[in-house]
C-alpha cells in the first residue's frame, strides 16, 4: 500500500510539474522523489521532499505550492523570489523559503553552462497537489 501510496504521488508531482511551462529550456527540471509522509500529529497535512535539477539556463515560469516550501541549494546557483519580493541569488548551502499564500514568480538556473541541484521540502496539505500554475 505504501509503495502505491509513494507512486501515486510521485506521479501527481511529476504530472502537476510537467503542467508549469518553462522558458528557458524548454524541458522539464528532473525531480526526484525523496520521502512523502503523512504527519500523524498534525492531521490531514503531509511532508514531501524532493530534488530538482535545473539544466543550464532553466527557467520556470510564475507558479505557487500553497505549502510551506523550504528550498536547500545542493550544487550550481539557482535565483529565486516571491511576488512583491526582491530575487534572490543563491548558492550552495543557502536556503530560501515561500510561504503558503506567495506566488513563487523567478526560479532559475543562474549559469547558462553548468547545472543547479537544490532540495525541496514541502509542508502541505494532503489534498492539494504540490506544485499550481497562476493565472
Amino acid at each position: 500500500m505504501q509503495l502505491f501510496k509513494t507512486l501515486f504521488v510521485s506521479l501527481a508531482l511529476l504530472t502537476t510539474t510537467a503542467a508549469i511551462a518553462h522558458e528557458g529550456s524548454h524541458d522539464q527540471p528532473d525531480l526526484t522523489m525523496v520521502m512523502n509522509k503523512d504527519l500523524g500529529d498534525i492531521p490531514g497535512k503531509e511532508v514531501i521532499m524532493l530534488t530538482v535539477n535545473y539544466k543550464p539556463g532553466e527557467v520556470e515560469t510564475p507558479h505557487k505550492h500553497e505549502a510551506h516550501c523550504f528550498v536547500y541549494v545542493l550544487e550550481g546557483n539557482i535565483v529565486m523570489a516571491v511576488k512583491g519580493g526582491k530575487e534572490i541569488a543563491l548558492s550552495p548551502g543557502q536556503s530560501f523559503y515561500e510561504g503558503p499564500q506567495d506566488i513563487h514568480t523567478v526560479g532559475r538556473n543562474a549559469s547558462k553552462t553548468k547545472p543547479a541541484k537544490f532540495v525541496v521540502l514541502l509542508l502541505k496539505d494532503k489534498n492539494k497537489p504540490p506544485v499550481m500554475p497562476v493565472d
